[in-house]
């Protein structure tokens, strides 16, 4: 999930990775692009791993040959394009991924909801993704209001994702929250679930 905050952008994500069952505890779903951007996602992991990286070097050399750094528009609809021609090529193995991708630029701090079939819609307020977010959801429709500090949007980040955890067998193990303000990218918060049963 991500929100927009007074000072910035909060990026919220769990740890699980599943296929039917939990195949990955320490899934890091959230990924920095650049000194200014990151994405969260969800979906299929090799999909998301792939195109992650596909953007974050397209990004690079379109910065090198413009000499300009992208702003987010410009990068949030790269990465539509790819999710656009991902989902319609032919493959066992459908690749059904959605990213949510928040940023500074000269413009300003910007956040993107990135469907799974391409769909890059600007988000003013708040937005989840994956299965859990109809959990987190709830908890932003109730909680969230215009012009949250920096630390009440970290927290508020947390509480979705920890409703989604309680309730969504596909989340779990744990959250990371991550920022993006005037001083750039910077990961706020790195917990770890371990829930096990002492015999």
């Amino acid at each position: 999930m991500a929100l927009c905050a007074k000072e910035g952008i909060v990026l919220a994500a769990d740890r699980r990775a599943t296929a039917g069952f939990v195949v990955n505890k320490k899934a890091k779903k959230i990924i920095q692009i650049n000194d200014s951007m990151a994405v969260t996602m969800a979906g299929l992991v090799s999909d998301a791993q792939l195109l992650s990286k596909l953007v974050k070097a397209e990004l690079k050399l379109k910065d090198l040959q413009s000499k300009h750094p992208s702003n987010i528009r410009e990068s949030a609809n790269l990465l539509g394009g790819m999710l656009y021609a991902n989902l319609r090529k032919m493959s066992m193995v459908p690749g059904i991924v959605g990213f949510l991708m928040g940023g500074k630029d000269h413009e300003g701090f910007h956040l993107y909801d990135l469907g799974i079939d391409g769909s890059v819609t600007e988000v003013d307020d708040y937005v989840s993704d994956g299965s859990g977010s109809v959990f987190a959801f709830g908890v932003l429709e109730t909680l969230f209001k215009k012009g949250l500090s920096m630390e009440e949007g970290v927290k508020l980040a947390a509480r979705a994702i920890s409703a989604a955890l309680q309730r969504d067998y596909n989340t779990g193990n744990g959250i990371d929250v991550l920022t993006i303000t005037e001083k750039g990218v910077q990961m706020v918060m790195e917990k770890e679930l371990n829930v096990k049963l002492e015999i």
